[in-house]
């Protein structure tokens, strides 16, 4: 499987020095679908004393948001791959959260020595997104371009169900944050008229894959990510899952500490 390059996607960089150095490794961290590298925020004070840390924010997104479509899996893998390259990244652990996992398989399929190790929170195959996730994507759409981004941010806001947990439990999961981040995102990919690039089938490739992979989904997650996870477990041959109680759509950021504790044991 071959990545095709893009423009590099924009980042940030947290290396803080301290014991290693520069031979600290790299951990990439890649978010889902209208959010950004904020969504890390919690990671970023976990791990930047252990890890020289790249936030990447995709194309439309963040730092990225006047980078062109098309919006697709294979052009983001393509503007990451291009990412860690601009910034001499040569091998990375990687955590991505819902779009962020499919852009990880990708990578990983194309390039697999670049990677040390994967972390997928909600992960989603490359090649086919769940249906709870298309049909979100094709209401903003419309919304967005009939009715406008505000209209379409709060569809997204209040009826995804992947935010639930964080809308039933608002002051300890954050929610005002979740919130202002969404409120900063542009709408590109939902605006944009352009046909994104076909993504080839990569469960073959998938299953060739050595690396260590640690599947994180929260007890309440959608049934849709669910069960992408339990196909996942069978496809992957070195693949670890980790199941958050009381955490739904995105427990890396409802319930950070659990995650960061399985994820730093992983790492280690």
């Amino acid at each position: 499987m071959t990545i095709v390059t893009n423009a590099p996607a924009r980042c940030e960089v947290v290396d803080d020095g301290g014991l290693g150095g520069p031979t600290k490794p790299w951990l990439t961290l890649v978010h889902g679908a209208a959010q950004d590298r904020r969504v890390f925020s919690a990671q970023v004070a976990a791990f930047r004393a252990s890890h020289r840390l790249l936030l990447i924010d995709l194309p439309g997104h963040g730092l990225s948001s006047s980078l062109p479509g098309p919006y697709g899996l294979e052009e983001y893998a393509g503007s990451v791959l291009a990412a860690l390259r601009a910034a001499g990244v040569e091998r990375t652990h990687f955590w991505g959260t819902h779009t962020g996992t499919g852009v990880g398989l990708l990578l990983a399929c194309g390039e697999p020595a670049r990677f040390a190790s994967l972390v997928l929170e909600g992960p989603v195959f490359p090649h086919r997104l769940p249906p709870s996730v298309l049909e979100m994507i094709a209401r903003v759409r419309e919304l967005a371009r009939e009715q406008g981004m505000n209209a379409a941010r709060r569809h997204w806001w209040e009826r995804s169900p992947w935010f639930g947990v964080i809308r039933g439990q608002p002051e300890a999961c954050r929610a005002k944050e979740q919130l202002a981040m969404l409120e900063e995102f542009q709408g590109a990919p939902w605006l944009d008229t352009q046909t994104p690039a076909p993504v080839a089938s990569s469960d073959g490739e998938l299953r060739q894959l050595q690396l260590p992979v640690m599947i994180v989904n929260g007890e309440h997650d959608v049934p849709d990510f669910l069960q992408a996870a339990d196909e996942m477990m069978d496809l992957l041959p070195n693949a670890e899952r980790v199941v958050i109680p009381g955490g739904g759509g995105f427990p890396l950021w409802e319930f950070p500490q659990r995650v960061n504790g399985e994820v730093g044991g992983f790492l280690g």
